[in-house]
């Protein structure tokens, strides 16, 4: 009895060992496969990015000099005309969202943008005078201006990458 006990002990630990390392090499499969496919996502949302900023400019430019708008609401324009684009790029080709209610994913992303905004605002609020005082003089732009839009760039990446999170995680989860 006391073997038969050892050979059902032996051969459970033997099956949970293999069912324990056939799941960490499961895991490692799906773990690559998420990062690759959130690379893949990155790529598509940084995509559609550069093209929110094309079609803002190319919206500001024949809002101005076409129609002859005052240059603040050509800008206004032009920054609805991206924020539509983006929307309709990330719900559809980024995040292949599928969502049906299309008002409330509209209210989220909006939101997004305004929160991230804020903070890529604060960021530059709060960096540009001590990357001012850094007294960098690169490719002959004084330091203050080289100051002022090395603090935007951080601003802009930190947009861009709390904007992605929010999208993924909140608008179009």
């Amino acid at each position: 009895m006391v073997d038969t006990d050892i050979a059902r002990l032996t051969t459970y630990k033997v099956i949970s060992t293999v069912t324990i390392q056939n799941k960490t090499i499961h895991d490692k499969k799906m773990n690559k496969q998420q990062a690759k496919a959130t690379t893949i996502q990155l790529v598509k949302y940084g995509l559609v990015g550069v093209s929110n900023s094309l079609v803002t400019l190319v919206v500001i430019f024949l809002c101005d000099e076409v129609m002859g708008l005052k240059l603040m609401l050509a800008d206004v324009i032009g920054y609805i005309a991206g924020l539509i684009n983006s929307f309709i790029w990330n719900k559809t080709w980024v995040f292949k969202s599928h969502n049906k209610r299309l008002h409330q994913e509209a209210a989220l992303f909006i939101i997004g943008f305004l929160v991230c905004f804020g903070l890529q605002f604060i960021t530059v609020l709060l960096l540009r005078d001590p990357m001012k005082a850094l007294e960098i003089n690169l490719l002959g732009i004084p330091s203050d201006t080289f100051g002022e839009y090395a603090a935007i760039c951080i601003g802009m990446a930190v947009y861009t990458l709390c904007n992605y999170a929010y999208n993924r995680f909140v608008t179009f989860k």
